[in-house]
This record gives C-alpha cells, structure tokens and sequence, in this order.
C-alpha cells in the first residue's frame, strides 16, 4: 500500500471485499494512461490478499466510455475493475460484473478557496466544474466559498456526477443564473473545453492542483463554428463524381464503448430517408491516413466514436468527418451559425435529440 501515492484513493480495501464476496477468479483492470504506472502494484495487492488471476489491459482508454467489458468477457474475465472514471456505462449494463474506483485525488483544498477568494468579488456567482477525481473537492469547498459571500452553482448534466464534465458532456448554464465565471478545477484544457463550448459567453478561469497556477482560458468559438460550418455545407453539397448519388461513410467506434448501435441506426435511417448511400466501417480509433484509403468509395464521413474528434481536429481529414448533430443539421439545411451554442451533450439524458446514445424523448 505505501508503494502508491497516499493521495489517491485506489479504493483497495473495497476492491478486495467485492472480489472475494463475489468468488471473482480471473479480474480485469483498466487504467487511463496517467494511471498505468500504479497498474503492477494493485495487480500484485489484489492478487495477494485474494487469490485472483489478473490481467491489464493496455489499451489506450481516452475515458469512461473506453471501458471494454467486451475484450474483458472474451478473455474469460468474471470481474472488472474500472480505475480513473465514473459509472458512465451502468453496471446492469456491462457484460461482466464491473467495480468503477473514480480514483478520488486529495489536493490542498485551502489554496484552492483562498485562490477563488483573491480573484473575485465576494458576491460574484462561480459555477465549479472538475473531472471525477476533484468532484469531491468542489463540493467541499462550495459551503466554505458560501460562507465567505459568494455564490456558488454546481452544475449537472445527468448521468454525470454534480460538477463533473466530460470532453463531450457538460452543461448548459442557464441565462438566469447570471453566472459570473466558471472554474474548472484540474490539469488540462480537454475537459474545461467542453464547457466553455457549452457556455460561450461565460468566462472561464482554471485552477491546476499540481501547479497551483491559477489562469484565465479562453476558447475561439465563433472560428470553430465558422469551420464546422464549412464542413457541414461541404457534404450538404458532395456528390460522387460516378454515381452523382454521395456516398456516406458511418464509422461506428469500437474502442471499448463508444460506438451506439441506436445512434447507427437512427443516422442509416435518416440518410436512407434522405437519398443517401451508406456503409458503415467499424474502427477503434480514427486517423486520417485510414480514411484516406476509403477516399475513391466515401464523399463524407460521420463518426459515432467521440464529437471532439471532428471538433478538434476534423480539419485533418481530407474529407468531411462529421459529429452526429452536424450530420442531422446538414440533413435538415439548419446551420449552427444561426444558433448561439453548440450542444456538448453526448451523453446527455437531456440531449437535443436521438442522434446520442442517452437521449430520452419529452413527453409532448
């Protein structure tokens, strides 16, 4: 145990009680990269003190929807411990009996708060937003914030923890809030981006625990839009040189649990509807030297995988690779530069509509 940093909590007693309660015999762990280095110790611990065989996958895992129960199950794995992310795929659903250790990280929680305390007005209103390892802290520190005069929001965007984003799922603040910043606790801008494309005209400040830096981030959104834009008018007007009919590809992600087969059927069916041809290509990961071996056969791309690849960097590709909502858009003729955001809710229960695995319909 003094072998990992005493700071994070790898939930070891737990993982031990529920492996030996439910008779596991063969355990899979999965680890994000950042996390890969702890992966021997723990393998070694739960082997000691249950008697279980395990194995690690490697395999690159971006976040919680890489979990790969599947690979799991075939390697004739009983149990899985998902280390780094929260519960986004449920356990009922996961083929395999599935642990997840959100891998809770303790920071200096005081600095944090007098930080916020030093760089705003005591009456302003912060939204705190974190990945799942500084969840706890947020809420924390949101009385203490309370008691000092500020207000604080913890915003949710279902089925994610409160104050928990994703880089494809965060959410939308509402206008009467009047929130005056957001602040993003932790280390990167992935995850921050998310939200700040969700709330355009919010600022947005981060708070790095390792460094302790304090910095003002800003996000370019009217040039993404204008660039996405392009994308969606390129297909919108794409015709294949022989056929004259355009020619779709739909990449269904395979990289643990990214792909949705209710989302691949709704996009086939909208395009079949549409006049379109379709073939669907199933991929782990995206690159643009793949495509480009599909370049005589496909005119436009859509990709069920992750939207932030086509946000980020769809502009590799040399043909359109289009997110779900931008597909659905160039269907309709709609353009997003008519409307003021950008929905980041991809795994959403609250989503705009069944171009995303975790929509639910209103009642009329």
């Amino acid at each position: 145990m003094k072998a990992l940093p005493q700071n994070y909590s790898f939930e070891i007693f737990k993982s031990i009680h529920q492996l030996r309660l439910h008779k596991a015999k063969h355990v899979a762990l999965q680890f994000p990269e950042g996390l890969l280095m702890f992966s021997l110790t723990i393998a070694d611990i739960l082997e000691t003190f249950t008697g279980v065989e395990t194995l690690v996958m490697g395999d690159v895992t971006y976040g919680a929807c890489c979990i790969d129960d599947f690979t799991a199950r075939a390697l004739d794995c009983d149990f899985m411990i998902h280390y780094g992310h929260s519960c986004l795929i449920p356990i009922d659903v996961t083929k395999i009996k599935t642990l997840y250790v959100f891998v809770d990280i303790k920071i200096d929680s005081s600095h944090f708060e007098s930080t916020l305390a030093a760089n705003f007005p005591a009456n302003s209103t912060l939204s705190l937003i974190s990945t799942i390892q500084f969840t706890a802290t947020v809420h924390s520190v949101k009385n203490n914030l309370i008691t000092r005069g500020f207000n604080v929001l913890i915003p949710q965007s279902k089925p994610l923890s409160g104050g928990e984003v994703l880089g494809c799922t965060s959410p939308m603040l509402s206008k009467s809030a009047n929130c005056d910043a957001i602040v993003y606790l932790g280390d990167g801008r992935f995850h921050l981006e998310s939200m700040m494309i969700s709330n355009p005209d919010v600022p947005a400040f981060k708070y790095d625990p390792y460094s302790k830096i304090f910095s003002r981030e800003e996000y370019d959104f009217k040039k993404m839009k204008r660039i996405r834009q392009g994308q969606i008018d390129i297909a919108r007007t794409t015709k294949n040189f022989t056929t004259r009919v355009a020619n779709y590809g739909i990449i269904l992600g395979t990289l643990g649990r990214q792909g949705s087969l209710k989302v691949l059927e709704y996009l086939q069916q909208r395009l079949l509807d549409a006049g379109k041809s379709v073939v669907v290509v199933l991929l782990s990961e995206i690159f643009p030297s793949k495509l480009e071996l599909f370049e005589e056969s496909i005119d436009v791309w859509v990709q069920i995988a992750c939207p932030r690849l086509s946000i980020d960097w769809g502009y590799a590709f040399k043909k359109p690779l289009l997110t779900p909502y931008e597909l659905v858009t160039s269907i309709e003729d709609q353009s997003i530069e008519d409307v003021d955001y950008y929905p980041m809710d991809f795994y959403s229960k609250d989503s705009l509509g069944p171009w995303t695995p975790n929509h639910i319909k209103k009642s009329e």
